[in-house]
This record gives structure tokens, C-alpha cells and sequence, in this order.
């Protein structure tokens, strides 16, 4: 099959409160599937799957935001001073110390017993 051929539908109608979406995209497959926790009502066979979901799960496209200079520094000025801030688990002292050990030529290695 084409790349062309494999569409992806979205129906809905204003009576019913459910949107019916045939895919043989497989990132929106695992996406209605893992996220949304919905099952396929009909597998084509040839990669295509049919799911009825809530309508209210359906979103209208938004434009990219469009930010000035300013507000792009000020926003990552944000970021890093809330990456500052986060808390020191064992995990992330582990990472640190395992970063700052220095290799001997016996890391990595069993010793014989």
C-alpha cells in the first residue's frame, strides 16, 4: 500500500457525543490506545484501525504562540532558575557521584574470588 493511501479520518456529527477516527498512522494507533485508553472497534488487517471516542477528547488546531525576544529570554531565564531549584533525590546523587568518579582499570570488571 502507498504512504498516500493510508489516510487518517476524523467523523463526527453534532447530535452524537462520539467522534469516529479510522487510522493507519501507528504513532495516533498508540497514542488512542496508551493515552486515552481506548480499543480499536475494527482492525482492517492491512494496518488500519477504527476507535469511537468521546467527542470531547477531539481538540481545534491551535497557531504556534508567537513570542517576542523578551518574553523568550525571560522564559528561559524562568527555566533555568526553577532547574535550580529542584529537589536532590538518591537517583540524581547517584548520577552526580557516579560522573565524578574517576575509571580505574578494574571499573566495570568482576573481580576474581
Amino acid at each position: 500500500m502507498e504512504l498516500w493511501e493510508k489516510e487518517t479520518i476524523i467523523n463526527f456529527n453534532y447530535e452524537d457525543a462520539t467522534a469516529y477516527i479510522f487510522t493507519y498512522n501507528v504513532r495516533w494507533q498508540s497514542h488512542i490506545e496508551a493515552r486515552l485508553g481506548c480499543k480499536p472497534t475494527r482492525d482492517n488487517g492491512h494496518g488500519g484501525k477504527d476507535y469511537e471516542i468521546p467527542k470531547k477528547f477531539l481538540r481545534l488546531p491551535r497557531a504556534p504562540r508567537k513570542l517576542s525576544e523578551e518574553t523568550k529570554k525571560r522564559l528561559a531565564q524562568n527555566l533555568a532558575k526553577s532547574r535550580r531549584k529542584l529537589p536532590v533525590t538518591p537517583n540524581t546523587q547517584a548520577v552526580v557521584a557516579k560522573e565524578k568518579r574517576k575509571p580505574t582499570p578494574t571499573m566495570g570488571r568482576r573481580m576474581a574470588t
